[in-house]
């Protein structure tokens, strides 16, 4: 078994991504949404304990790199993660990710983990933990608009926390949609695969958005969206990119995770700075109100936050404990004086 000795600080806990797919299958998706979901939610709110920053980015004409960091004072994590959306014609993910989680005391790093599934995995978990707050209550039906990498975890974590038990399909590729559904056949869903976005909306009570062009563009317009809805915006985000009409923003009772990253980068940067925007973790602590009534349209205007990897990180530190889903790290020097790193490398000789 790869455990390793607690006195051993140097070895830092490595999850790669065949470590993260057997781990998944070792708690069970579902299961696993429903215990980063948990992490998430106890995060949010101890909102007012952590550092809160927007992420940092490197924006190109391909995509943006970021850096995403956050501490709650006891552990300091960050996740880097990419963007490109021209990388699906060269074969290549449009996110690709890993991150940190480490111990605020000594500045020691204690789990080093891919974050490409688990990025995924969060994303559809911080999206159902919403949803169970805002969307209409008894909602059985949601639309995927956009079904590339994340599409089938949207479905399953809505499934799994929420308790849809339908979804319909649209892209504007054919062959993402036939992915999704064949994907999707074994997860206890009733599929369907739609030929407009105004048709896989019908019926739904949730409407998720999830498209990676880096444009302003307009996935649902305003007559697309009728009362009563939970619009749950996810699609990659960065300044000049956004997915819905703004005439449905002024319509809509708006959630977000963090404004001053969320104005720069989400359907809110369509809108003036003063519109008023609800904090997910005001909703989570009973600060402000979610949904309240029927006709309301909500909409969950999801950039991403650092907490919510943040609750991922721990949550996968925790789990790895006593199992073999991890590899010990050479990461760090260990000189056998503090005072002495040159000793060390002289002796190496």
């Amino acid at each position: 078994m790869t455990n390793l000795n607690p006195s051993d600080k140097a070895l830092v806990p490595f999850v790669s991504v065949d470590h993260m797919m057997k781990l998944v299958h070792h708690i069970g998706l579902r299961d696993m949404l429903k215990g980063i979901a948990a992490y998430i939610e106890h995060d949010f709110k101890r909102w007012e304990l952590f550092d809160k920053t927007a992420r940092i980015g490197s924006h190109t004409d391909d995509g943006v790199m970021e850096l995403m960091p956050t501490s709650d004072g006891l552990d300091y994590g960050f996740k880097y993660v990419n963007c490109h959306p021209k990388n699906t014609k060269e074969g290549l993910q449009t996110v690709v990710a890993f991150g940190l989680l480490a111990d605020v005391s000594t500045g020691y790093p204690v789990l080093l983990t891919e974050m490409t599934l688990l990025t995924a995995l969060r994303t559809a978990a911080t999206s159902a933990t919403m949803a169970k707050l805002l969307a209409p209550k008894g909602a059985i039906c949601m639309a995927m608009i956009g079904n590339g990498a994340q599409s089938e975890f949207q479905a399953i974590a809505m499934q799994a926390i929420l308790g849809i038990n339908e979804v319909r399909l649209y892209d504007i590729d054919p062959a993402a949609t036939a992915k999704c559904a064949a994907n999707l056949m074994a997860a206890g869903l009733r599929v369907t695969s739609c030929k407009t976005a105004q048709d896989a909306m019908n019926g739904a009570q949730i409407i998720t958005t999830c498209t990676a062009d880096k444009q302003y563009a307009t996935i649902l317009t305003d007559n697309m969206v009728g009362a009563g809805v939970h619009i749950n915006a996810i699609g990659g985000d960065c300044p000049g990119k956004t997915e819905l009409a703004e005439a449905i923003l002024h319509r809509a009772d708006i959630f977000v995770e963090y404004p001053p990253q969320t104005r720069v980068e989400g359907e809110i940067q369509q809108l003036p700075e003063d519109h008023p925007v609800t904090e997910l973790w005001e909703v989570m602590t009973g600060k402000a109100a979610g949904r309240t009534s029927e006709q309301q349209i909500t909409l969950f205007d999801s950039v991403g936050f650092a907490i919510e990897d943040f609750s991922a990180l721990r949550y996968v530190r925790d789990q790895i404990k006593g199992t073999e889903m991890f590899h010990p790290l050479d990461l760090l020097a260990d000189p056998d004086d503090p005072r002495d790193l040159f000793g060390m490398l002289d002796r190496a000789k």
